[in-house]
C-alpha cells in the first residue's frame, strides 16, 4: 500500500499508445542490487539476473497505470438498497473517501533479450519514473520489487509458476528504473473480468438466438466456472509460496494477477501468475523487530489498531491481510464475470460486503438471491452446498486470527475443482 494510506485501490489498465514499433536501446547504468542477500538454494538464478541495459531492446508502449489512494474511509451508517446507492454519487464510497491519484505513474513497454543465454526471450518492461519525477516513493518501490523477486526466485530449486519471472533490469541516466520481466502474457483478471460480463450483455442481448440449445449455455456456463476456480488456485498458490518464504504481497487485486489467455475453451493452458510486488513486506522476525519505515508503515499501524504488537502478532495480521485481499478478489471474481456490464463493479461489491451487510455472506447471499441480476452468481458459490460462500466467509473473516492460511485457501474443496 502506498505509504502514509489507510487503503490503496488499483487504478489500471493498458492504454493503447500512438508510438510506432520501432525497437530502441536504452543506455543507463545498473541498478544497485544488494548481493548480500539471502542466497538459497538456486541462488544462480538470481545471481543471473541480466542487469545490463545493452542487452535490451525496447519496443513500442504497450500501456500504463498509476494507483488511487484512498487517505480516509467512513461506512454507511444504515443499509441503503444497492441498486440506488450503485447509482448514486456515493458509489463505492467515494463520498465518504478522500480519494486523490498517486504520484507513482508506470508505464509498460514490449522488448526482448538480445545477448547471452536467453537471448530472443520476449519481456515485458516495467518503468518507474526518476526520482525528480515520480519522488522517493518510485525508488522504494521500484527497489522493493526488484529485491522481492530476487529473493523469491533464489529460495528454492523449482521457481514457483504463480508468480511473474523478473530477468533483470537497470536504470537509466534520467534515473528511470527499468524492470524486465518475461513475457507471460498481457492480460489480467481484471481484463477477463471486463471480457466476460461484456460477452455476457451481448449474449443476453442475442436472447434465444445465441443460446437455442439449453445444453450450449450448461457448457458455457461451465467452462467459465472451471476458468475462474483455476484463476483463484493460481493466485492462492502464488501467494501460499510468498508466505512460506516470509513475504507479503500487500497490493493483490484483479489488475495484481497476469493471465497467459482470456478465453474461457483454453482453460487447460492457463497460469495466473502473481505481479506488482512493489509493497512486498518482509516478514521474517528479524524484520519484524525493526521500527516500520517506508512502503509498510500503513500495514503496521493498522496491525497495531487490531492488537498485533509482538513480531508473532504482526507476522500473522500481515498474512491475514493478504487473504483478506484475496477474498475480496475471489468476490470480485465470483460476481462480475456473472454479471451483465454496469451491473456491478469492484467498489460496490465492496461496499456491499464491508459497509451494508457487515461480512455476512449469509445476509449477503439472501439479499442476491432476491436480484435475479446476481442468479449465476449466487449459484457459482452454492456450488457443494455454498462452499463458496463458506470459503469467502472464511477468507472475509472479521478477525484476522481466524482466516485461514494461503495453502488452505488453495486446497479448499472449492478450488481444487472437484464440485465441478
Amino acid at each position: 500500500m502506498a505509504t502514509g494510506c489507510i487503503a490503496a485501490c488499483r487504478v489500471s489498465g493498458y492504454h493503447p499508445s500512438s508510438l510506432g514499433n520501432s525497437p530502441v536501446v536504452i543506455k543507463g547504468s545498473n541498478l544497485k542490487f544488494q548481493q548480500s542477500e539471502r542466497n538459497g538454494t538456486n541462488g544462480r538464478y538470481r545471481a543471473s539476473l541480466i542487469m545490463n541495459p545493452d542487452s535490451f531492446e525496447v519496443g513500442r508502449l504497450i500501456g500504463s497505470y498509476g494507483f488511487m489512494n484512498v487517505t480516509s474511509y467512513s461506512g454507511l451508517q444504515s443499509r441503503p438498497d444497492f441498486e440506488s446507492s450503485s447509482q448514486s454519487e456515493d458509489v463505492g464510497g467515494l463520498k465518504f473517501q478522500d480519494v486523490r491519484e498517486g504520484d507513482v505513474q508506470i508505464r509498460l513497454y514490449e522488448g526482448r533479450v538480445t545477448q547471452g543465454p536467453r537471448r530472443g526471450t520476449p519481456i515485458i518492461f516495467k518503468v518507474y519514473p526518476g526520482k525528480q519525477v515520480g519522488g522517493l516513493e518510485a525508488d522504494m518501490m521500484a527497489s522493493n520489487e526488484l529485491k522481492t523477486h530476487a529473493f523469491l526466485q533464489s529460495c528454492s530449486q523449482t521457481i514457483c509458476q504463480n508468480i511473474q519471472i523478473l530477468l533483470g533490469g537497470f536504470e537509466t541516466k534520467t534515473g528511470e528504473q527499468w524492470l524486465a520481466f518475461r513475457n507471460d502474457g498481457k492480460y489480467c483478471a481484471a481484463d477477463y473480468a471486463k471480457s466476460s460480463c461484456e460477452r455476457l450483455s451481448k449474449n443476453r442481448a442475442l436472447g434465444e438466438q445465441k443460446f437455442w440449445n439449453p445444453f450450449e449455455e450448461e457448457q458455457y456456463i461451465k467452462r467459465k466456472r472451471s476458468f475462474i476456480i483455476k484463476l483463484l488456485q493460481g493466485t492462492l498458490r502464488g501467494l501460499a509460496y510468498m508466505h512460506d518464504n516470509e513475504r507479503l504481497h500487500q497490493s493483490l487485486g484483479p489488475a495484481s494477477v497476469v493471465l497467459n489467455t482470456l478465453a474461457d475453451k483454453d482453460v487447460v493452458y492457463l497460469v495466473p501468475r502473481l505481479r506488482d510486488l512493489a509493497f512486498s513486506v518482509d516478514i521474517r522476525f528479524s524484520s519484524l523487530e525493526e521500527s516500520p519505515a517506508g512502503l509498510s508503515e500503513g500495514l503496521w499501524r493498522r496491525a497495531r489498531s487490531a492488537g498485533a504488537f509482538t513480531p508473532m502478532e504482526k507476522r500473522a495480521f500481515g498474512i491475514a491481510d493478504d487473504i483478506y485481499g484475496a477474498g475480496l478478489l475471489f468476490a470480485y471474481l465470483a460476481f462480475i464475470p456473472f454479471c451483465e456490464a454496469g451491473i456491478v463493479d469492484s467498489l460496490s461489491l465492496q461496499r456491499l460486503l464491508e459497509s451494508t451487510f457487515k461480512l455476512d455472506l449469509g445476509a449477503t447471499r439472501e439479499y442476491c438471491l432476491a436480484d435475479d441480476r446476481f442468479l449465476e452468481a449466487v449459484k457459482f458459490l452454492d456450488m457443494g452446498d455454498g462452499a463458496g460462500w463458506e470459503l469467502l466467509q472464511a477468507m472475509l473473516n472479521p478477525d484476522f486470527r481466524n482466516r485461514p492460511i494461503a495453502e488452505a485457501v488453495a486446497n479448499h474443496r472449492f478450488l481444487t475443482g472437484a464440485l465441478l
